[in-house]
């Protein structure tokens, strides 16, 4: 059965009030049927702080616990979340309806043009001054190159692209798919991908996840179509190897997956913090909770819990 349309039975899409959560939440609201939706802005922990790095917070869901508060309280009937902000703890009384067709996962080091270095892994001299609030992020940088000043950087992607043209940061690192939504204009500073093959994204970058209430299966039904089975695998696959170390942005850990056929490539690191120690592997197979399970059991075996 078709919801009513007017204003009292409108599909309520809670999300974050940052440019980039809200064009996510258009996107599923032009997915579901513009008739048919309304947004509502909800801020949370993660957006009344922003003087604290990630790792210096207390508990989990930064980004997600109020929303999903929200959707418990009947206040919404639809959360819009970035599926690496979600703990992977499932929260009681909710469920992800959908996955929606993943971006572009891959990081990319904007750095200002000045200050662009070609000829090394990373394209910068000595001591740059790389901004970033991410442990992951940061341990990797480090990793390769040990010599660069990581400082921490906060707020919406705007704000960080402006103070990286400030001359605060010869560089900061951002991700793609952010990047690519909100169509920002990088002129005048240079974008360099960061490969896989040495700098991996965090779990479920570039997914968007859509939740309801797990007793409401009319909303279930009408989400559930938005699914990407491709996508789904892949970030389950990343987050429960994520889930295998703790989870949340205290782990400076990074994993990738796709498929190929029926087959699907799963690869993970965990570092230290100080990037001085990285263990990275791969694996394949076709169940994503066995292989991302397997993996971290692989890199467990090499040492990884005595990085954290």
């Amino acid at each position: 059965m078709r919801r009513k349309t007017d204003k009292r039975n409108m599909i309520r899409i809670g999300t974050r009030g940052s440019d980039l959560a809200l064009w996510q939440a258009n996107h599923v609201a032009d997915l579901i049927g513009r008739d048919r939706a309304r947004i509502v802005v909800i801020k949370t922990k993660g957006d009344r702080i922003q003087n604290v790095s990630f790792d210096k917070m207390e508990g989990k869901g930064f980004f997600t616990k109020e929303i999903e508060d929200a959707l418990l309280g009947r206040e919404i009937d639809v959360a819009v979340h970035s599926m690496k902000d979600l703990p992977t703890e499932h929260t009681h009384g909710l469920t992800i309806a959908a996955v929606i067709k993943r971006e572009d996962p891959s990081d990319v080091l904007l750095v200002r043009a000045e200050r662009y270095l070609e000829g090394n892994d990373l394209p910068l001299a000595d001591g740059a001054i790389v901004g970033t609030s991410s442990l992951r992020r940061a341990a990797q940088l480090r990793n390769i190159m040990p010599s660069l000043e990581i400082r921490p950087l906060r707020g919406n992607v705007p704000t960080r692209i402006r103070r990286l043209r400030e001359g605060r940061f010869d560089a900061i690192v951002l991700a793609r798919a952010g990047m690519a939504r909100l169509g920002l204009d990088t002129y005048g500073l240079v974008e360099f991908t960061l490969p896989y093959s040495y700098f991996l994204p965090a779990p479920a970058q570039g997914a968007l996840a859509v939740q309801v209430r797990a007793d409401d299966g009319e909303l279930y039904g009408i989400v559930g179509g938005l699914n990407d089975p491709e996508t789904e695998a892949s970030v389950e696959a990343e987050r429960r190897f994520l889930e295998h170390f703790g989870g949340g942005c205290h782990v400076p850990l990074g994993a990738l997956a796709y498929r190929s056929g029926d087959v699907l490539h799963l690869s993970g690191l965990v570092a230290s913090v100080d990037g001085k120690r990285l263990i990275r592997k791969s694996i394949d197979g076709g169940d994503p909770a066995l292989v991302g399970r397997r993996l971290a059991e692989m890199l467990k075996e090499e040492g990884a819990d005595d990085l954290l």
